[in-house]
């Protein structure tokens, strides 16, 4: 055998061992989202929303820990206490608020011992001087279940 072809030959070998790596690195670790998890997050977030909806703060409230973090690109880091006083100035408005989850736009994925995290597109809409205003967001919660019970832990709102 020649010199050329060797080295031809453990060329061909290394560049097939890197094209398995790469392959290998690109396969998920994680569990697929179960349709019963992707099930019981999209639930979850219609029950949060309607609470919203109608302003009603006695089931919405509950549906959020008390240890929340809530992030908001144009608010920085907000504390439960001041997330709920913002959301009690906000029901009391007469400017008929709603929320509504842009359709196809719902991702779950499991969060190990932990609970889920739910990506997803949503649009509010209120009347502002005579006109509907839309403004259409991104979002992330971190679901945690506690007690046999969703709650969000963690929010994420940007693209504002």
């Amino acid at each position: 055998m020649t010199k050329a072809f060797i080295n031809l030959t453990y060329s061909l070998f290394f560049l097939l061992l890197l094209g398995l790596n790469l392959t290998q690195a690109q396969e998920k670790k994680v569990a697929p989202t179960s349709q019963e998890l992707y099930n019981e997050i999209a639930a979850m977030d219609t029950i949060l929303f309607d609470a919203f909806n109608a302003k009603d703060m006695v089931k919405f409230k509950p549906l959020f820990a008390e240890d929340l973090e809530w992030y908001q690109d144009n608010g920085g880091l907000l504390s439960y206490q001041t997330v709920f006083t913002n959301f009690e100035n906000m029901f009391k408005n007469e400017n008929k608020l709603t929320r509504q989850l842009v359709k196809g736009s719902l991702e779950v994925h499991p969060l190990k011992d932990f609970g889920a995290i739910e990506i997803a597109i949503h649009q509010f809409r209120h009347m502002e001087n005579g006109k509907e205003e839309i403004g259409t967001f991104k979002f992330v919660a971190i679901w945690k279940k506690i007690d046999n019970q969703w709650k969000i832990s963690r929010m994420i709102s940007y693209d504002h």
